[in-house]
């Protein structure tokens, strides 16, 4: 029986700091499963000067309490116009979900004892006259989770037909800032991140380019590199990769100054073989985590994805893996992410717990998020009662 249908838009930006993702869909329930129709996603890039007083801002630099206003601010003017933008493309919806722009994850020994997102969602409702579902990791936290990775939740009830019809364990890989996995098995689920992704792959593309670029486009200077073996060696000697999950992690641990550490007292590398290298980092770690857990298929997403060198290493790594796209599931892999927002968001609109605590390490599955109402009233839908334990995706007109 279909129930809580809602328009959702998803609203996020992630750890490269690149823009805000924008993503508008329609969900309700049959019976125990969501399902999900894609509407349509957006990129829309920040403005120069809120991305640097984004990046001022993070880990190693130091950040006062007006910097953080102005930013929470700015942020948050430049999501509520990015979710306009998704109205006006996609038509009204119900409810606005933000995941924010995390600024700093606190780690202290394994444990994470707060998080911080940025990106007022006062703004938001403001703008567009909708209730906006926002600060959605911290509840995780509270209850001892991780707080990440929240994809999990999507991943969990998208890909257990997968893994049902294959026989065999599916890995959900997102590269973003930081490479998460959410594997799907029989067993219990996992989901936590792996390492760095396009986090270091930014910053070395910026410094070979003087800052002309933010990224390796393409791939064009990590395919023109040889992996120098002695930094690889030393960055993997990292404790992070040896720890076991759940764990989670950010640029408050891969940034500027770890890059500098792990060069120092090294022969110096060329720009092309400090990408190569980086990239290799990203797929051996990724796949050591995969074979760890026997996975026979994985479906990437994420920014990662559309940089060939990484795509080429992570083929390499996981021979006899099969490497899919989000994309080849129904799911656009560019807008994967806002997506998940979205359904982050309905979850907490229907009153169901969004939270996997084999994934995060919380005590037990909790509601998400705090609500600013929108132009009126808040009026919340009755609880759906009972879970969900699966998601299908389907295209719009396609029979509910």
């Amino acid at each position: 029986m279909t129930t809580h249908a809602f328009r959702v838009l998803g609203l996020l930006s992630g750890t490269s700091v690149d823009g805000i993702d924008v993503a508008v869909a329609e969900l309700h329930a049959d019976d125990g499963t969501v399902v999900l129709t894609p509407l349509g996603e957006l990129d829309v890039p920040f403005a120069g000067d809120v991305r640097a007083a984004v990046l001022d801002a993070l880990p190693p630099n130091a950040s006062s309490a007006e910097q953080l206003t102005v930013i929470d601010t700015r942020v948050g003017q430049a999501f509520a116009e990015a979710a306009a933008q998704g109205i006006d493309a996609y038509g009204p919806v119900d409810v606005i979900a933000s995941l924010g722009q995390t600024v700093f994850h606190w780690v202290d020994d394994g444990v994470v004892r707060g998080t911080l997102q940025l990106g007022q969602p006062a703004w938001i409702a403001e703008r567009t006259g909708t209730p906006v579902v926002a600060d959605l990791r911290i509840r995780d936290v509270t209850a001892g989770g991780q707080g990440a990775p929240l994809a999990s939740t999507l991943d969990a009830l998208w890909l257990r037909g997968l893994a049902e019809e294959t026989g065999k364990p599916v890995a959900a890989l997102n590269l973003g800032g930081i490479a998460n996995i959410t594997v799907v098995g029989e067993g219990e689920l996992l989901a936590y991140d792996t390492g760095p992704a396009n986090a270091l792959l930014d910053l070395a593309a910026a410094r070979a380019t003087g800052g002309e670029q933010h990224a390796d486009v393409d791939g064009q200077l990590a395919l023109a590199g040889t992996v120098r073996r002695d930094l690889l060696d030393r960055l993997l000697a990292d404790p992070y990769f040896a720890a076991a999950p759940p764990k989670s992690t950010g640029k408050e641990h891969f940034h500027r100054a770890y890059l500098d550490d792990a060069l120092a007292g090294l022969p110096p590398l060329s720009p092309e073989d400090l990408l190569a290298t980086l990239t290799e980092l990203t797929a051996t770690t990724v796949a050591a985590e995969c074979r760890r857990h026997g996975v026979a298929t994985v479906v990437g997403s994420g920014g990662g994805m559309r940089n060939p060198a990484v795509v080429a290493a992570l083929r390499e790594d996981l021979p006899g893996v099969a490497l899919r796209t989000s994309d080849d599931l129904g799911l656009p892999s560019a807008g994967k992410e806002a997506y998940l927002t979205a359904l982050l968001g309905w979850l907490s609109w229907c009153g169901v717990p969004a939270t996997l605590p084999s994934a995060t390490g919380a005590r037990g599955p909790r509601l998400l998020g705090a609500l600013t109402p929108g132009a009126g009233p808040l009026n919340l839908p009755a609880p759906l009662g009972g879970t969900v334990t699966r998601l299908r995706v389907t295209e719009v007109g396609a029979n509910k």
